[in-house]
């Protein structure tokens, strides 16, 4: 297991992750010590537990967002695979239709060869 040093307002604490994830857990540690910055200057020095919370809070917040926007999509992508499963069913349908509209057609052409056909052909084609 890995171990990492990350400072978060001020203060450094040394995290185990697994082999692999160092720099991203320190990106999240820089991401979280970045947002505790902009509360403090937007709200001043009001305690750094408070502005820990805020900070956990603001980002609570985000990931709900996300996992909304999330469920939104999910739902929006099963929506269009059940569109274009029902389209598909459509098309085929069509296609279904069309070919047997063109196989009696050419049954109908046949038949009406063989009744305009001279007698002669007639008994010739038939042999």
């Amino acid at each position: 297991m890995a171990q990492v040093s990350v400072t978060i307002a001020g203060r450094q604490y040394r995290m185990a992750c697994d082999e692999g994830q160092e720099e991203h857990l320190m990106r999240l540690g820089r991401d979280v010590d970045a947002r505790i910055s902009q509360l403090r200057g937007a709200f001043g020095e009001i305690g750094d537990q408070r502005l820990t919370v805020m900070a956990a809070v603001t980002i609570a917040d985000e990931l709900h967002e996300a996992r909304m926007r999330i469920r939104a999509l999910e739902s929006d992508i099963e929506s269009q695979r059940d569109a274009r499963a029902s389209a598909l069913a459509r098309l085929e349908a069509s296609e279904e239709i069309v070919a047997r509209t063109i196989d009696e057609a050419a049954e109908r052409l046949e038949r009406l060869a063989r009744d305009i056909a001279p007698p002669a052909a007639r008994v010739v084609g038939m042999g």
